[in-house]
């Protein structure tokens, strides 16, 4: 009885395991009826420095309501480095199944659906990182550079014109993933950003998402970027002096007030360390480096956190009372953050200079 107890426990837990690495992977059904062609839309504004596009996908609310359009949106990464792989639906033994989307150091398989803007059914080809900062591909990507100035222009060529939404089955993208895809699937991933889930249960939530209304290849509505302010919607006139302008103009850029942490200065140069020590010198500027790139992912934190009080905001109609209460608290948050920052940048400015024999 003891053996059989313990075969029997061992094989509860191998069939829960199996589950939740299942469940990370696919979502929980499997449906006869393969999701619609992809719409066609325009990717709206890039709101900024440090979003990401994160493109539109079919889901499956239940058999009443079928399919539904969650739009591409633009998203603040968990961390830094982090590149968004876009969920796909597959062919299965009996159906289609839903593969999640994950965030990760690389670009891993989608199956070989044309999602558009950067994602052409391999990789990703709207930006890179590059030293703690997202650099944009303005030949794919919707950005103002009068706002945004990590940008460069390379032309992407791609033979997939298709709009098929789904991996393998009758119809399907005839893709397998590759070795090196293979190997990105292996590496840690994080699952979608809190605001992320906030959109897609929006757009299941919402009737006009349907394909039963959109029809599978009628334009589907942009997505508002996903972590900007709904001020970002209304008329340039109509936004109260405190909010900050997505779109700011670079005249304006010195009399905006500092409220949110992207609107905060580009830092001051860090001084090359030259104490006269090779290594020691190395060793701070990696120092510097990673104070940096710690100091970018607290910033997208606290954007990320400010944003998603302005979405539950605008869900509450909230007077222009509260509004103005709560632009206040964002900004002391943020010059909180400024001030934290400076005096780490000061300290690690003097700890150069101690070390440095022309000030000894």
């Amino acid at each position: 009885m003891r053996i059989f107890s313990s075969i029997r426990s061992a094989l509860f837990a191998f069939v829960v395991l199996a589950m939740s690495a299942s469940a990370f992977a696919q979502i929980g059904i499997s449906i006869s009826l393969a999701p619609p062609e992809l719409p066609t839309y325009e990717q709206p504004l890039c709101p900024g420095d440090g979003y990401l596009w994160t493109p539109g996908y079919w889901a499956y609310a239940d058999a009443d309501t079928g399919y539904y359009w969650v739009p591409g949106a633009w998203v603040m990464p968990p961390e830094a480095d982090y590149l968004w792989t876009p969920g796909y639906w597959g062919w299965g033994d009996r159906g289609y199944a839903f593969n999640e989307g994950y965030w990760g150091l690389h670009v891993g398989f989608y199956g070989g659906v044309s999602y558009g803007n950067g994602y052409f059914g391999d990789g990703y080809e709207g930006g890179r990182w590059q030293d703690g900062h997202f650099f944009y591909n303005r030949s794919v990507n919707n950005v103002d550079i009068n706002n945004t100035h990590n940008v460069y222009n390379t032309t992407v060529i791609h033979n997939n014109e298709n709009r098929v939404s789904y991996n393998g089955g009758s119809g399907g993208i005839d893709r397998r993933p590759t070795a090196q895809e293979g190997s990105f699937s292996q590496e840690r991933h994080i699952q979608p950003v809190a605001a992320q889930n906030e959109h897609a249960q929006s757009a299941r939530t919402n009737p006009e998402q349907r394909a039963s209304v959109i029809h599978g290849g009628a334009a589907a509505p942009a997505a508002r970027p996903e972590n900007s302010r709904p001020e970002t919607a209304r008329p340039e006139a109509a936004r109260p002096e405190t909010a900050r302008p997505e779109n700011a103009r670079p005249e304006n850029a010195a009399t905006r007030p500092v409220v949110h942490p992207n609107d905060l200065p580009a830092r001051q140069p860090f001084t090359a360390p030259n104490t006269g020590n090779a290594a020691r010198d190395q060793k701070y500027q990696q120092q510097h480096d990673q104070l940096i790139v710690k100091q970018d992912q607290q910033r997208q934190q606290l954007q990320q956190q400010q944003d998603q009080d302005h979405q539950r905001q605008a869900s509450q109609n909230t007077n222009e009372a509260g509004k103005q209460q709560l632009e206040q608290q964002h900004q002391q948050q943020t010059q909180k953050l400024q001030q934290k920052h400076t005096q780490q940048e000061q300290k690690m400015q003097g700890k150069v200079q101690r070390a440095n024999p022309k000030h000894a």
